[in-house]
């Protein structure tokens, strides 16, 4: 069964890293002796891998980093779980792909490994990175992503401020365009949301609630604990 949890922000307003998800974490690496920790959205790895480490740790959890593996896809075939974090998703996708393990973790998480993204990790979990909020700061080889479910992720989602000044575009405008050239559905989650997939089940869960994007209708608010329909899901 594919198991992943999809987490809009490593952290949430009032809580240190990974504490507004630590039931979750638990729940999901259960039967999970060492995860593969993948710290390619940010630049100094070390330093990330170790704060994953310790915070993994507390929750009795040993974490291991791919970047510190002689063979990265040999890394995935043997983890028993993998937590792939925030940072910048171009990044991400970038080194991903020229490791070659878009495939491999594909494999790993169709067979049940399961997945924990953050952020980033959570916009390369879907077909593609396409509703990222990150500037394109390198050029992965495309826009293609690990797509271990069917539908778009947008992290940090924020809603109109009926009261800003800001003339640019809103979130909603901006999804929005994304579905004028594009037919994938997307889910946006505030941060301290989360998405939890079991095999064909998808429930929002967390302290806040996102909302549903596709094409041709309007956006449909999602509260937290909530099964979300109409993402080309088949239920049974």
């Amino acid at each position: 069964m594919k198991r992943l949890l999809l987490v809009s922000s490593s952290k949430a307003y009032g809580s240190g890293y990974l504490e507004h998800c630590e039931e979750e974490i638990r729940q999901l690496f259960a039967k999970s002796s060492r995860v593969l920790f993948v710290p390619y959205a940010l630049f100094d790895r070390d330093a990330y891998a170790q704060q994953a480490r310790q915070r993994f740790g507390e929750m009795g959890i040993e974490l291991t980093s791919i970047h510190e593996a002689e063979d990265p896809v040999e890394a995935v075939r043997k983890a028993e779980g993998i937590f792939i974090g925030g940072g910048n998703t171009f990044r991400l996708l970038r080194e991903l792909q020229g490791q070659g393990l878009i495939a491999p973790i594909g494999d790993r998480v169709e067979a049940g490994m399961p997945y924990l993204g953050t952020s980033a990790g959570s916009n390369v979990a879907g077909p593609t990175i396409k509703t990222t909020n990150d500037m394109p700061i390198v050029q992965p080889a495309s826009f293609v992503a690990l797509d271990l479910v069917p539908f778009q992720i947008n992290p940090h989602y924020v809603d109109a401020d009926p009261d800003s000044t800001h003339q640019g575009e809103t979130r909603d405008q901006r999804l929005t365009e994304y579905l004028e050239e594009n037919d994938t559905p997307v889910v946006a989650i505030r941060e301290g949301a989360m998405v939890i997939v079991r095999d064909r089940e998808v429930r929002l869960a967390g302290q806040a609630g996102g909302k549903l994007f596709r094409k041709d209708t309007g956006p449909v608010e999602i509260p937290p604990g909530q099964l979300i329909d109409g993402l080309g899901v088949v239920r049974e």
